[in-house]
């Protein structure tokens, strides 16, 4: 999971990869310029942590999510659209994390001259869809010139065709293509197109520090969540202890970190699941509805090959009983084919033969 933080330029962009992260990035980068920063972080999750107590294991993994604080975007496009070696770093990510600025800090200048969070979240939201839009026109362009010269697939050809004449109508209304239907062939002809609208976003209120979340109404549907983004980092850099004083201090239930990463696996339809033994425990990713023949393949090509029958009990069950062979002698581990879909906190065991 790899989730591009983007924002205008003084929205705090950096300020919330380093509270989601720890990380000590300089927050003073300078406007316009092209930089990318990420870093691999552990899930938290507690059932990792039941689980590795249960079996004692060599060693506890658990899932991993990629931030990358991606500077570059201000808003300002144009006819050209967004530059290639930008859009190359946000085509990569999974889905969007828009810091929207809400904080007043007369040391940082907002770029616009002041704050105004409807007008920022409308300022991103125009410029991703000006460069599906202006990516979407060359395609045609592109598809014209094929029919024109010949020696091209004319069924291909015309299915195309069709399909990005229907995302230029969409797009031409100012409409986001996430919110859009695709069936599963139009999904294989636009999954390496990289269109960003089509990609998840999530909306972060970037607060002061004890200011109230602003209401805002968005044009477009999604997620919103409020951070008071340097507080956080501030926790983020702090030992364990004094951190959980200083939440405590101020009546924060948990990190940031915790809470944003349960919306970034809302947001891209994920779910966990775990494999448990003496070698190891270990949380893995997968999307909400994926059969045990893709979780086979999450943990190894191998397993999904040869896959033949996968083993099965819940997190609760496995937890209330005590171990395995409590929940097999009560009939809660279960024997599941590929076709399987796998629940959240599924304790999976793959039988296979190559």
């Amino acid at each position: 999971m790899k989730l591009g933080i983007i924002g205008l330029p003084q929205s705090g962009k950096t300020t919330i990869f380093n509270a989601l992260t720890g990380g000590d990035q300089p927050t003073n980068a300078s406007a316009g310029r092209i930089e990318v920063h990420t870093a691999v972080v552990d899930v938290p999750d507690p059932r990792v942590d039941t689980l590795s107590g249960m079996f004692n294991p060599r060693k506890t993994i658990y899932a991993k999510v990629t931030y990358a604080d991606i500077a570059g975007l201000d808003g300002s496009a144009g006819k050209s659209g967004i530059s290639g070696t930008l859009l190359n770093q946000l085509a990569q990510m999974d889905g969007f994390i828009h810091v929207v600025r809400c904080f007043d800090d007369e040391n940082v200048p907002h770029a616009a001259g002041s704050v105004d969070p409807a007008r920022d979240i409308a300022a991103m939201d125009g410029e991703l869809l000006l460069n599906d839009l202006i990516a979407v026109e060359r395609k045609l362009e592109r598809l014209q010139d094929e029919r024109r010269k010949g020696g091209t697939d004319k069924t291909l050809n015309e299915r195309q065709t069709a399909l990005f004449e229907r995302l230029h109508e969409i797009l031409s209304t100012e409409t986001p293509l996430r919110e859009v239907e695709f069936t599963s062939d139009e999904e294989k002809n636009l999954s390496g197109f990289g269109l960003l609208t089509r990609k998840p976003l999530l909306v972060l209120l970037n607060l002061g520090e004890g200011q109230a979340a602003p209401e805002i109404k968005l044009a477009h549907p999604c997620p919103v969540v409020d951070l008071q983004g340097k507080l956080e980092m501030e926790i983020a850099q702090l030992p364990p202890e004094d951190a959980q004083m200083f939440m405590e201090e101020y009546g924060i239930e948990e990190p940031g970190l915790n809470k944003m990463i349960r919306l970034s696996y809302d947001l891209l339809n994920l779910q966990s699941f775990f494999t448990v033994g003496e070698d190891e425990v270990r949380a893995w990713t997968v999307r909400r509805g994926a059969s045990a023949h893709e979780a086979a393949g999450a943990i190894h090509t191998d397993l999904q090959k040869g896959f033949i029958r996968a083993e099965v009990v819940s997190y609760e069950d496995l937890t209330s009983l005590g171990g395995m062979s409590e929940a097999r002698a009560k009939g809660k581990l279960r024997l599941e084919g590929k076709q399987y879909v796998v629940q959240d906190g599924d304790i999976v065991h793959i039988r296979f033969n190559l």
